[in-house]
């Protein structure tokens, strides 16, 4: 008798292949800019590049579930359309999307520096400790100085590599707009 009350599973195929050709292009994209703006090597800019994105794809698909029950009715009905049916019926909506949209690029954006800041105290590759020795005022500001330059120089690299991700995958949703009309 349960089997005849249970809902049928329907997965979002589209939504999972867009996803996955998502990171596909986001990680290589990102990793080329920590290549460069980092100095990193390539095998190190590419294990940053995977982790950054699949913890924030992960991240925001668990803000998304967490929030996706107290939408009102009208908007889930307007991501139910745009998920399975790539449409917008209500034309009102589009000041939302922007909206979100910057809300969404700024908060990866934090996710992706906090994620490369901990990486990178985890990994090891702020520099090694050496043996305690009593460094001078001077050595002192000197190492602060160059901690502020390394700190933009990750602001700036994780910034431009996240705008150029966030403008591919954008590129691609313009094309699957036009292409499906």
């Amino acid at each position: 008798m349960s089997d005849e009350l249970s809902l049928p599973i329907i997965l979002p195929i589209g939504a999972i292949f867009f996803e996955i050709l998502f990171l596909l292009i986001a990680i290589p994209l990102e990793a080329y800019i920590l290549n460069r703006w980092l100095k990193f090597d390539k095998r190190t800019s590419i294990f940053y590049a995977i982790a950054l994105n699949v913890f924030s794809s992960v991240i925001g698909w668990i803000v998304f579930f967490t929030v996706e029950p107290i939408l009102s009715i009208a908007i889930k009905k307007e991501l139910i359309n745009y998920v399975f049916f790539n449409k917008l019926q209500d034309p009102s909506i589009g000041t939302i999307i922007v909206l979100l949209s910057f809300t969404i690029f700024i908060a990866t954006f934090l996710v992706k520096f906090l994620l490369m800041k901990i990486l990178i105290i985890f990994m090891g590759e702020g520099g090694k400790k050496t043996e305690t020795e009593i460094i001078s005022s001077q050595q002192r500001a000197s190492y602060m100085n160059m901690a502020k330059l390394q700190n933009t120089n990750l602001i700036t690299a994780t910034l431009i590599a996240n705008s150029l991700s966030y403008s591919a995958i954008t590129f691609i949703i313009l094309i699957r707009s036009l292409s499906i009309k």
